[in-house]
């Protein structure tokens, strides 16, 4: 030890090795890679991961209820007694859900998703 640094030590080890691996590093369940999807706190995650696993994933389960929810507008939509407010709610539902469709195809025939007309 060098008469000029009488009390010299080192606290980091003298070879530091550490695999960064961007796919796999901070993995907590619900971030993937370096993309984070937050889908909230759930008391059982290993119950809606199975839900995910073997349902659909939530986009397909959303779709699955627009289209059981286009099937009771079509049902109601002629009904007496809605209001104008009730039937322009049903007609922005409808909307929206024709235009999921017309987007669907359009991915399907250019066999890509969100690609502008």
């Amino acid at each position: 030890m060098p008469a000029d640094r009488p009390y010299q030590f080192n606290l980091a080890p003298q070879t530091l090795m550490q695999a960064i691996n961007p796919w796999t590093w901070n993995f907590d369940g619900d971030q993937i890679g370096l993309v984070n999807i937050a889908i909230g706190e759930t008391k059982h995650p290993e119950l809606e991961r199975d839900v995910l696993e073997e349902v659909g994933s939530y986009g397909r389960q959303i779709g699955h209820i627009g289209e059981a929810l286009e099937v009771l507008i079509d049902h109601f939509a002629g009904k007496e007694g809605l209001t104008p407010a009730e039937r322009d709610a049903l007609a922005v539902v409808k909307g929206d859900l024709a235009r999921i469709r017309q987007i669907k195809a359009r991915g399907v025939k250019g066999k890509g998703a969100g690609k502008k007309k």
